[in-house]
């Protein structure tokens, strides 16, 4: 069984009670608006990272990290990238490469809205853990955490923070 912490667009913001729910993991996955790579240097750290890198970050950041991550994490299959859409409404970019090979687990961030659904047509699990960051929209600073067993996403937290 693996414990994961999935959040999104940390626009260079990183504190303590994040660090908290990072030790508490086995792995941190970041989809993407890393901001200072000095947030994925605090992680990486303490805990296995996985991170893809969004549209404000610079080219360090895009110097350390893909625009897209596909990988097994046990026996889901996981595809994770910054600007990817939600079922029923994918980026153009990756349309046609959801529907020919639809991963167990797509994960995206860049809307700062928190959002778990299945998509009907392909049966794929999209996760979108929101913003943890203090810079954007979002009234909630969220993140996700869950776990996977085998074949399994199970024990789904939405962890809210104040802004």
């Amino acid at each position: 069984m693996t414990k994961i912490l999935l959040l999104s667009d940390t626009h260079s913001h990183i504190d303590d009670t994040i660090l908290k729910y990072v030790k508490q993991a086995d792995q941190v996955w970041h989809a993407g608006d890393i901001g200072d790579v000095k947030v994925t240097d605090a992680i990486a750290a303490l805990k296995p990272l996985r991170a893809v890198y969004g549209n404000i970050d610079d080219s360090k950041a895009r110097a350390t990290f893909e625009l897209d991550l596909h990988f097994m994490c046990e026996q889901v299959a996981v595809y994770i990238t910054h600007i990817g859409g939600y079922p029923g409404r994918y980026n153009q970019r990756i349309r046609a490469s959801i529907y020919a090979n639809p991963p167990t687990l797509f994960i995206t961030g860049h809307s700062h809205i928190l959002k778990v659904m299945r998509c009907k047509k392909t049966g794929l699990l999209h996760m979108n853990p929101g913003a943890i960051g203090r810079h954007g929209f979002h009234k909630v600073r969220t993140m996700l955490r869950f776990e996977i067993d085998g074949s399994n996403i199970k024990n789904l937290e939405v962890i809210e923070l104040k802004r």
